[in-house]
């Protein structure tokens, strides 16, 4: 009885560290947005996937208890999760910069629809290049149409705001990725890369600015140079922004910008704070209180001076912890530099083509306010097209919420990248 007794406890044991092993997947909700985590407990190389962001195999530390606890910690990121085995979930607490966030995990992982992806075998060819801006080496894939020459125009691509690799990937989306194959398909060839940063430790991304991320893509331009007459930038949302610049200052022979910021760093974060706290719930007397404080603390910040306290106003407690967390944020040099980022005074001196795109219904880069603000001081000949019903990334959405981006399947919108290759076709 005994040894029948201790048998049986070792094969329960047994189970259960079986039942930790394999693949394990989740969900985090910050602040309503859902962030997938897939968590592979394999006993050797166990590593963690963040699909939604586009980042893959990040090495983890896995412990396991005999009382069925699982407690796994990633060294590169600050970050760790505790749960416990309950036979077919694990319940438990992802830990991050002190913030604590409860997630299920449940065996095996969620395939998303993305039926724009492109899928080979693909009518062009692709290469993989490399180029340097200082300590920063970016990698990238160069995509050749069929029988392309020198005279083949090519564009580099420009990521938006955050980390992100070369297709742009967010919810298993890949924009750049569907772009660059309908541009190869209609004979237009196009450059993107990692950001400095992704992947490999390259490059300083703790005090890098909008201005070191511009001289990165100027570094692809010239690469392209060796190769291409017509070299143009096409740039998403800060990309776009880079566009501008790089127009400005003569670098590009065209460019696209997908939804780019023109106005203020200041202004389009003022503005994105309001339209989320409106859309949150909270009276529009105290959303304007809190945007009046916040616009104070973005001058202060520019202007090398301590932010105002939040402590003695009638702001909710909610909004004064973002307020301090907001704060915190803008003590990075790439975040004093954003904030006073204007392309405005830039326009009148853009003398290439331009094409600029914003979606109607964008709730991260306003559509009017920044199309008005080109048409304003562009000179006569740039294209503007608001393109309706879609939003920051160019889905078609209801509301146009960042909430809603990972449960679209669509990740570009046809009539947009039609817009796209129309006019590209005449600089041809």
């Amino acid at each position: 009885m005994k040894r029948t007794l201790i048998l049986g406890l070792l094969l329960s044991l047994s189970t259960l560290a079986l039942a930790q092993t394999g693949t394990w997947s989740g969900k985090l909700d910050v602040q309503g947005t859902k962030l997938a985590l897939v968590f592979h407990l394999n006993e050797e190389n166990p590593t963690i996937d963040s699909p939604d962001q586009g980042v893959k195999g990040v090495p983890i530390q896995v412990e396991r208890t005999e009382t069925g606890k699982v407690i796994v910690k990633v060294p590169s990121i600050g970050a760790s999760y505790e749960g416990q085995w309950l036979g077919t979930q694990i319940n438990g607490t992802f830990k991050q910069m002190g913030m604590s966030f409860p997630m299920t995990l449940t065996p095996g992982e969620e395939k998303l629809n993305r039926p724009q992806t492109p899928q080979g075998p693909f009518p062009y060819a692709q290469e993989e290049v490399s180029f340097t801006n200082g300590s920063a080496v970016l990698k990238g894939t160069l995509v050749l149409p069929q029988g392309y020459t020198r005279q083949t125009p090519v564009l580099i691509m420009v990521t938006g705001s955050g980390l992100q690799n070369r297709d742009e990937e967010i919810y298993e989306h890949k924009p750049f990725a569907v772009i660059a194959d309908a541009f190869a398909k209609a004979g237009i060839a196009t450059l993107r890369y990692d950001d400095r940063g992704f992947g490999e430790p390259t490059g300083d991304i703790i005090s890098c600015t909008t201005e070191d991320l511009k001289n990165d893509a100027l570094a692809g331009i010239e690469l392209l140079r060796g190769r291409f007459d017509k070299v143009g930038v096409i740039g998403h949302s800060e990309g776009g922004t880079i566009a501008f610049m790089l127009a400005a200052e003569k670098k590009a022979d065209f460019v696209v910008s997908l939804a780019g910021m023109v106005v203020s760093g200041a202004e389009t974060l003022l503005w994105q704070n309001r339209i989320t706290f409106l859309s949150a719930g909270f009276p529009e007397t105290t959303v304007n209180a809190y945007c009046k404080l916040l616009g104070e603390a973005f001058e202060a910040r520019v202007a090398g001076k301590a932010a105002p306290s939040a402590q003695n106003t009638d702001l909710p407690e909610a909004l004064k912890q973002n307020y301090s967390a907001a704060v915190m944020q803008m003590m990075t040099p790439y975040m004093k530099y954003f904030l006073a980022l204007d392309v405005r005074p830039l326009l009148p001196g853009i003398t290439c083509p331009v094409l600029a795109l914003n979606g109607t219904k964008d709730t991260q880069v306003e559509c009017t306010t920044n199309l008005d603000a080109l048409r304003s001081g562009l000179p006569a000949g740039a294209e503007l097209v608001p393109v309706e019903g879609v939003n920051h990334l160019f889905q078609h959405c209801a509301t146009g919420a960042a909430t809603e981006y990972r449960d679209i399947e669509e990740t570009f919108a046809p009539e947009a990248l039609s817009e796209m290759l129309r006019w590209l076709s005449d600089l041809k």
